[in-house]
């Protein structure tokens, strides 16, 4: 039973057992302040100090990630957009994601995993202002990412590092990108213990981790850029998008299916936003398998809905296209932050709140979820003829 209350025009709606947890006010959780003190853990603050607005929806984010997401059934999935990993948060946030396996598959942009191995191979980036000479930077081959600076070899050695481990004999051929990633975090992880740098890139922890790494538009980076041209060397390495397709939709599928449910952590949008999610439509839509969508779904964005655009789409109208179990919609969140902000807070909480989980490997299981999901709408299909 749901007891509605109005207030100053605003209807309150809360079920009996959300009243419980918030201290028996059916209003919802008392604001009951005291006086910050200067050093308070992490968590503290995030439970105590984030009120309201779209600090309480942190909070919020924190809580049904460290609770609900991180529970050992849950497959949990990870999405990043927007230039995330040249501030540092690669090494300093999703690696310990990573390797306390509170992260069990990724999509990102190319251009996250590419800029993510500068400091791999030994290349620094500097802190500095958005308020630079742009023209002075270009002429004396200083590379700018709004508050971020780096000089341009950095990029041309990059680019040569790639293009001669793409040239190995392993990589003449079509491959989905999580193999793609896979076989360059074994060469990236290689070349930080040889140069003895201290950081440890995205790729080469999951690579060490088993985490399919995918990228949902692989011609859109700096990886994909030095893969075309070897193209046009006579080199066989290439993408295979449908793969990634199958791949995706059978690891959520698998997760599902065996009992367990499935969480997406999307920072930003964008295109990796909708890879993840288009996991449930390709199941139930398309495939024709019975499902109801992911069970968790926590947005960190900027991105207003009422545009039309899918970065800042929310789990409601998520629910429509089949993507997010309408049961599940108490554990949404969607938090209209900065994700530089958000994601180091969000990680610390989780860190400081749960003990490692037992990694899923799910990269070495791809080719035995796929043949699962393969076999499942085959039957799908023969059954329906037979009808």
């Amino acid at each position: 039973m749901w007891l509605v209350h109005r207030i100053n025009w605003r209807t309150i709606s809360l079920c009996p057992c959300e009243i419980e947890k918030q201290g028996g006010s059916m209003y919802g959780r008392k604001l009951d302040p005291y006086p910050l003190e200067g050093d308070i853990p992490v968590t503290t603050l995030v439970d105590d100090f984030f009120f309201a607005y779209n600090a309480a929806r942190l909070r919020e984010a924190c809580q049904i990630f460290a609770q609900k997401m991180l529970e050992p059934d849950v497959t949990v999935v990870l999405t990043l957009t927007g230039a995330l990993t040249p501030t540092g948060m690669g090494y300093a946030v999703f690696v310990p994601l990573i390797e306390a396996g509170f992260v069990d598959w990724i999509i990102s942009t190319g251009a996250n995993l590419y800029h993510d191995v500068h400091r791999s191979l030994g290349f620094s980036l500097y802190q500095s202002t958005p308020y630079v000479d742009d023209v002075a930077l270009r002429e004396q081959g200083v590379i700018r990412i709004y508050d971020i600076l780096f000089e341009a070899d950095v990029l041309f050695e990059t680019d040569a590092f790639f293009r001669e481990v793409l040239k190995q004999p392993e990589f003449q051929k079509r491959m989905g990108t999580a193999e793609l990633h896979y076989r360059l975090g074994r060469y990236v992880r290689e070349r930080e213990r040889v140069l003895g740098v201290k950081y440890r890139s995205l790729l080469g922890a999951a690579y060490e981790a088993g985490v399919p790494v995918y990228t949902s538009s692989p011609g859109d980076s700096g990886v994909g850029m030095n893969l075309s041209a070897l193209r046009l060397q006579g080199y066989e390495v290439g993408f295979d998008p449908e793969l990634d397709v199958n791949e995706t939709a059978a690891i959520v599928y698998d997760a599902k299916k065996s009992g367990g449910k499935s969480a997406v952590l999307i920072l930003g949008g964008g295109s990796p936003k909708n890879f993840a999610l288009q996991t449930e439509p390709q199941i139930q839509e398309v495939l024709g398998l019975d499902e109801r969508g992911h069970d968790y779904f926590i947005q960190i964005t900027d991105a207003r809905p009422d545009t039309g655009g899918l970065s800042g789409a929310t789990p409601n109208e998520a629910v429509t296209w089949g993507k997010v179990d309408p049961e599940q919609l108490p554990d949404t969140v969607v938090c209209y932050t900065d994700s530089t902000i958000a994601a180091p807070i969000l990680a610390a909480y989780a860190l400081a709140k749960r003990q490692p989980r037992p990694l899923k490997r799910l990269y070495d299981r791809r080719e035995a979820l796929l043949e699962q999901l393969r076999r499942d709408y085959l039957d799908r299909l023969a059954a329906e003829s037979a009808s």
